[in-house]
C-alpha cells in the first residue's frame, strides 16, 4: 500500500507542475492567472502570449500525463494491496491510478493554491497511452472544431466527449474487441465528465455568446 501511495503522490506532484505559470513568467515576466481568462492552462497562454507558447504549454501538460502512466507507474512491483476485480492486469490498473492522480494534480495544483488548468492536456497524455486509436480520433475532431469555430473550449469539450462515444461505436457497432472495455468505458466516461466539469464556465460563455475566440496572430509585447 505504501508503494502505491508513493506512486499516487509522485503522479499528483508531476501533474501539479504549473507549466503555464512557469512559461508565462519566463517569457513575459507575468503571472498568466492575472491575464486573459485567468485560467492557468495552455489555452489562456495561447490567448495571451500567442499560439507558439500556448502549444508549448499544452505539449508539456500532455507530457505530465504520459510520464505518470509510462514512467512513474513502473515503480510499482509485486501484488496489489487489494483484490483486482477489473479485467485489466495489475500494471495497467496502476497506470490508470497514476494517470488520474496526474490529472487531479493539474486541475488542483498544490503549487498554485489548488487552482490549476482544466485537465484536458494531462488527460490527453494519460488516455493516449490507454486508448490510442480513440484519442487520435478525438484529436482530429478537436483540431477540426477549433479550426472552424476558433473556440478551443468547444473543441476540448466535443473532443473529450468523442472518446467514450468512439469507444462505444467501435465496440458495439464495429465489433472491435477492445481489451477491458466493460471497465474502461465507464472510467473514460468519468474522466470525460471531469474535464467537461472544469469547462463549465466556458460552457456558460459559449451559450451566452461571449466566449473568447483564439487568434493565430502573433501577440504583441505586454506592458
Amino acid at each position: 500500500m505504501l508503494l502505491l501511495a508513493i506512486i499516487v503522490i509522485l503522479s499528483y506532484l508531476v501533474g501539479s507542475i504549473p507549466t503555464s505559470i512557469i512559461v508565462s513568467k519566463a517569457v513575459r515576466g507575468i503571472d498568466i492567472r492575472n491575464h486573459g481568462s485567468g485560467n492557468a492552462g495552455g489555452t489562456n497562454v495561447m490567448r495571451v502570449l500567442g499560439w507558439k507558447y500556448g502549444l508549448m504549454v499544452i505539449l508539456l501538460d500532455t507530457l505530465k500525463g504520459a510520464i505518470a502512466v509510462i514512467i512513474i507507474a513502473r515503480l510499482y512491483y509485486g501484488p496489489l494491496p487489494f483484490q483486482n476485480v477489473s479485467p485489466f492486469d495489475d500494471f495497467t490498473l496502476v497506470q490508470i491510478i497514476a494517470g488520474v492522480a496526474a490529472v487531479v494534480g493539474h486541475i488542483w495544483t498544490v503549487f498554485a493554491e489548488f487552482k490549476g488548468g482544466k485537465g484536458i492536456a494531462t488527460a490527453l497524455g494519460m488516455l493516449l497511452m490507454l486508448v490510442t486509436v480513440d484519442m487520435l480520433i478525438a484529436l482530429g475532431i478537436f483540431t477540426l472544431v477549433v479550426l472552424i469555430s476558433r473556440y478551443v473550449s468547444l473543441g476540448s469539450i466535443i473532443g473529450t466527449l468523442s472518446v467514450p462515444s468512439t469507444l462505444f461505436i467501435r465496440e458495439n457497432l464495429f465489433h472491435v474487441d477492445i481489451p477491458g472495455y466493460s471497465t474502461l468505458f465507464p472510467f473514460i466516461i468519468g474522466v470525460s465528465f471531469l474535464v467537461v466539469f472544469t469547462h463549465r464556465k466556458n460552457l456558460v460563455r459559449l451559450i451566452n455568446g461571449n466566449e473568447t475566440k483564439i487568434s493565430f496572430r502573433k501577440k504583441t509585447k505586454l506592458n
